[in-house]
């Protein structure tokens, strides 16, 4: 069976998806690493397609949040990952170093006179970040969901279409 009318319908939605994903990523990946990974693969075969969507596998933590371990962002609150003791531990300071070379967080010292290591900024950031967790910006999750709405109808229409042709062709045979 040929699914060329589902197959655009599929395409069309996932162009929709990752470009809204995309527009809503947050701001604070600065290197824009995680925006430029988000994708789609759609596949035809003979009797079935496949749609897979893609993205820094970091992108989930930003996206659901996580819980912290002493205090929770209310955006987070549902999200299945939390900062504990046990599995989930504190991100290593040393992560983000670059991340704090391109915010350009310089420490001084107190007098301001100096430049200070890194060290301690980076272990501040991380140990604000263990107890308060990361907030959920439902960037993914939110823009898959408003174009799912929108797609449900489509597809109906496309894969009847796909179907009605197929019975069409056959009977002609």
């Amino acid at each position: 069976m040929n699914f060329k009318k589902t197959s655009k319908a599929l395409d069309l939605f996932a162009k929709a998806f990752v470009a809204k994903a995309k527009k809503r990523a947050p701001q604070k990946d600065t290197s824009g690493k995680l925006r430029e990974s988000i994708s789609y693969v759609l596949n035809v075969y003979e009797n079935s397609f496949n749609l897979e969507f893609y993205m820094e596998d970091y992108g989930t933590f930003v996206d659901l949040g996580v819980k912290g371990s002493e205090s929770t962002y209310l955006e987070s609150q549902y999200s299945p990952y939390k900062y504990t003791k046990g599995k989930f531990k504190m991100i290593n300071p040393a992560s983000l170093d670059k991340w704090v070379v391109r915010k350009k967080l310089a420490p001084r010292s107190k007098d301001g006179s100096r430049f200070v290591d890194r060290k301690s900024i980076k272990y501040a950031i991380a140990t604000s970040i263990y107890r308060k967790g990361l907030k959920a910006s439902k960037f993914y999750t939110g823009s898959f969901e408003e174009e799912f709405k929108k797609i449900d109808k489509e597809i109906q229409e496309a894969f009847s279409l796909d179907v009605n042709d197929f019975l069409i062709k056959t009977q002609i045979v």
